[in-house]
């Protein structure tokens, strides 16, 4: 069957796809732009996929190179999830005024907290620590025998991730 360069394009797009998917968990596999242009570049991440996964080191990419491929992506997807260790550092200290993904995130934890304990105020998921953050920080320290100052350090910030755990694992049985 012949394929249009239309097609052609998009089967070396996929390829592309998955090669630069497992270059995100093997440092080894250049990470290349699926471009649907079978370049130099896709081609020495292939050499470099074969060589990694015990294949003949061609750069063109045969039945035997598109199944492993194809195998080791789909694996990457269905394996077990992959921690997300995102707290910068034992030494930092998460305070009002801060912003981004980690404040989203303390804040999703304790809005779950406080749907499971009514001892603990809501919390608006904004990705802004103000002081409704810092008064539910304070709160759940207070509850966690730990200093109560609104900050988030390495100690509050692991009583959190665990206290959080807890309730995902008893709101989902």
């Amino acid at each position: 069957m012949a394929f249009s360069d239309a097609q052609k394009r998009e089967h070396i797009r996929e390829l592309q796809t998955y090669l630069h998917a497992i270059s995100f968990f093997n440092d080894k596999i250049p990470r290349i732009i699926p471009d649907g242009f079978y370049s130099e570049d896709t081609a020495l991440a292939v050499r470099a996929f074969q060589r990694d996964y015990g294949l003949p080191d061609t750069g063109e990419t045969d039945s035997e190179t598109w199944d492993k491929i194809v195998s080791v992506y789909k694996s990457l997807l269905h394996g077990n999830p992959i921690a997300y260790d995102i707290f910068p550092s034992a030494s930092y200290v998460m305070r009002p005024g801060d912003k981004g993904l980690l404040v989203y995130i303390l804040q999703a934890m304790l809005d779950d907290i406080a749907k499971a304990f009514d001892n603990m105020p809501p919390v608006a998921v904004s990705g802004e620590f103000g002081a409704e953050t810092s008064d539910a920080v304070k709160q759940f320290q207070k509850r966690s025998g730990l200093p109560q100052n609104g900050s988030v350090d390495s100690g509050t910030w692991n009583m959190l991730v665990r206290t959080s755990e807890h309730v995902n694992k008893t709101m989902v049985k």
